[in-house]
């Protein structure tokens, strides 16, 4: 067993898995040859066929290269955006105030 499965969370590793698989089958559809694809995202084929297993060894930035290449770079920037971030935002609710009192106008002569 490597260190990265030892370390990694088993929902971590089948999400990157997935996201493998999913370049994979993107690069396949459009007909990208993996010479060519590890040429324009500026690696090797050796660290093409890692992300394609989606290795976690692999720099977020080589995936980043590699979803560019393949025209998918936007969903990257997604993955964290507070707008779908529902703890998040659920936990933001929480720390609403009840009530919110109007503040005083602040006069000149009180200075």
């Amino acid at each position: 067993m490597r260190r990265h499965d030892t370390i990694n969370p088993l929902p971590a590793r089948r999400a990157l898995r997935k996201l493998g698989q999913d370049i994979r089958d993107a690069r396949r559809r459009r007909r990208i040859p993996v010479e060519i694809m590890a040429e324009r995202a500026s690696t090797s084929r050796t660290t093409l066929n890692k992300v394609e297993k989606g290795d976690p060894g692999v720099s977020v930035g080589i995936y980043a290269r590699v979803l560019f290449v393949l025209g998918l770079i936007e969903r990257l920037a997604d993955l964290a955006d507070v707008r779908t971030d529902d703890v998040g935002l659920g936990l933001d609710e929480e720390r609403l105030p009840e009530r919110i009192r109007r503040s005083r106008p602040h006069r000149k002569d009180e200075d």
